[in-house]
């Protein structure tokens, strides 16, 4: 069996408006699609982020099983260790607070913020899993 790999991740947002000028404008990703008030879908790399109105989606729809999640959730993006302190000047341009800023024991460099939700979101050079450079 091959090994399996990330496809798409999701996060849970009311003002989708909101989370797609962040993804885009900030951080750089296309949307891919987007329902109004159901959800947004961005291109991220070979991988998708998929992001949802928690109300829209808690129900089944057509053969889509029901999903869902309330609060903040975590997703990290993977950034070379060339481009990692220009994050920080990109963020602080566009007046996005950053939380915590970490160098890990085993290698590898992250950085926390919130997207417009309150989701966590993390850059971080692939180092910290012992993942070779991008």
């Amino acid at each position: 069996m091959a090994s399996l790999s990330i496809l798409e991740t999701a996060l849970y947002a009311s003002d989708l408006e909101a989370v797609e000028r962040f993804y885009t404008e900030v951080l750089g990703l296309t949307l891919d699609s987007r329902v109004s008030g159901r959800h947004a879908f961005f291109r991220c790399g070979d991988s998708m982020l998929l992001v949802f109105d928690p109300d829209a989606t808690s129900a089944t729809v057509g053969e889509v099983p029901a999903h869902g999640a309330r609060g903040p959730g975590h997703v990290a993006f993977a950034v070379g260790d060339d481009d990692f302190d220009s994050w920080s000047t990109r963020l602080a341009e566009h007046d996005v607070e950053i939380e915590a800023s970490i160098g890990w024991p085993a290698g590898g460099r992250s950085i926390y913020f919130r997207d417009p939700a309150g989701n966590s979101v993390e850059l971080a050079t692939p180092g910290i899993w012992g993942i070779g450079p991008r």
